[in-house]
C-alpha cells in the first residue's frame, strides 16, 4: 500500500463480497493467539498511572470533579495557576465528598466544614501525583497499582498536536479491563462486528512476542455505500490496561486510537466497572485537512459519537467475555 498522494482522493470504490459471503475469520482468531497477547501486555508495566479522561474536562476556575478509580475516591481539580491537582475524594474530616466542594482561587474547601486543601499534605490528606499530557489525564494511584511506580505514564507516540485534531470518548462496561483489551486484540471481530465501518479487513502478521509485537492489519474504512478509505493499521499493547491502533499506510498515516481501560472497582469487586478512555488523534497531509482542524469543535463530537456506536458493540464483547470467566464457561 502506497502514501497517498495530498492530490488524489483516499476514497476508494469497493467491490468484496457482502457481509455473508466474506471469508470467516474464526480460525485464524486463534483463542490460544490472543489470550498470549493479552497475557504479555498484562505483564508490561504501567507505573500505576490511570487514564482519568480528557485533559480538559477539569476546568480552571470551575467545579471540582470526581472519580472513581480501582475502588478508590479521587477528586480533581486546577489551583490559581491552572495546574490539575488530584487526592483521595473522601474528607479527612469526617468523609465528606471532596467532588462536592468548592474552588475558591484554586483552592478546595470541603461543604461541610470548610476544611481548606490548597494540593499539598494537610490534615492527614495526601495529594496523587497527576500528569497532562496534553489530550489525557492521569492519575497515579500506587496501591492501586502495586508496581513499581514511575514519574509519567507510558509515552504513546502521537502526532503533534498542533497539526492534529484530537478527541477523547469515555464508556462504561460491566466487565474488567481485561476484557476490554482483549477485545482490542482481536481485530479479527471488526468487519464481522461492525459491518457499517469497517470491509474487507485481513489480518497480515500477528505479534510473536518479539520487537514491536503487534497485528498488522489491512481494512478499509466505510464512507457511505461502497465508497471506503483503505489502511494498514498495527495494534499493539503497550501495557496492560492500553491498546494503541496506529496507521502506517493509507490515509492518514500517522494517525493513532489509544485505547485505555481504567478499573472503576476494586480487583475483588463481584460485580466489576470498567471505564474505557480513548483518544483519537488524527493527521493528514491533504491540504483540506487544515479546514477540518478549525472546525474541531464541531468535529469532536462527532468522532466522540462515532466512537461510541464502535463502543456500544465492543463493550457487548467485553462484558459478555467477563460474564462467561467469571461463571467457568469462557471457552477460550
Amino acid at each position: 500500500m502506497s502514501a497517498p498522494s495530498r492530490w488524489r482522493s483516499p476514497l476508494r470504490l469497493r467491490r468484496g463480497a457482502g457481509w455473508a459471503r466474506q471469508e470467516p475469520s474464526w480460525r485464524a482468531a486463534r483463542p490460544a493467539l490472543i489470550a498470549a497477547a493479552l497475557e504479555r501486555a498484562g505483564a508490561r508495566p504501567s507505573g500505576n498511572w490511570f487514564a482519568v479522561g480528557a485533559a480538559g474536562e477539569v476546568a480552571v476556575g470551575g467545579r471540582p470533579s470526581g472519580r472513581l478509580v480501582a475502588g478508590t475516591e479521587v477528586v480533581l481539580w486546577r489551583d490559581a495557576a491552572g495546574a490539575l491537582r488530584a487526592g483521595p475524594g473522601v474528607c479527612p474530616h469526617l468523609g465528606a465528598p471532596l467532588k462536592d466542594g468548592r474552588v475558591v482561587c484554586g483552592t478546595l474547601v470541603c461543604r461541610w466544614h470548610g476544611l481548606a486543601l490548597d494540593g499539598g499534605a494537610a490534615a492527614g490528606w495526601e495529594p496523587y501525583p497527576v500528569h497532562e499530557d496534553g489530550v489525557l489525564a492521569w492519575v497515579r494511584l500506587d496501591a492501586a497499582g502495586g508496581e513499581e511506580p514511575t514519574g509519567r505514564p507510558v509515552a504513546v507516540p502521537r502526532p503533534g498536536l498542533r497539526g492534529a485534531l484530537a478527541a477523547v470518548y469515555t464508556g462504561l462496561g460491566r466487565c474488567e479491563p481485561e476484557d476490554v483489551v482483549a477485545n482490542r486484540l482481536d481485530p479479527w471481530h471488526g468487519s464481522w462486528f461492525h459491518p457499517y465501518a469497517f470491509a474487507d479487513l485481513a489480518v497480515r502478521e500477528v505479534p510473536d512476542g518479539t520487537g514491536e509485537d503487534g497485528f498488522v492489519v489491512d481494512v478499509s474504512f466505510r464512507v457511505a455505500g461502497r465508497l471506503v478509505v483503505p489502511v494498514r493499521a498495527v495494534f499493539t499493547a503497550p501495557g496492560p490496561r492500553t491498546v494503541v491502533m496506529r496507521i502506517v499506510e493509507g490515509e492518514g498515516a500517522g494517525s493513532v486510537v489509544e485505547t485505555h481501560a481504567t478499573p472503576l472497582t476494586g480487583p475483588a469487586s463481584p460485580a466489576p466497572r470498567t471505564a474505557v478512555v480513548e483518544a483519537v488523534v488524527a493527521r493528514s497531509g491533504r491540504r483540506g485537512f487544515a479546514a477540518a482542524r478549525a472546525l474541531a469543535p464541531v468535529l469532536r463530537p462527532l468522532v466522540r459519537r462515532t466512537a461510541g456506536r464502535l463502543w456500544r458493540d465492543d463493550l457487548a464483547y467485553a462484558e459478555r467475555r467477563w460474564a462467561l470467566r467469571s461463571t467457568g464457561r469462557f471457552p477460550g
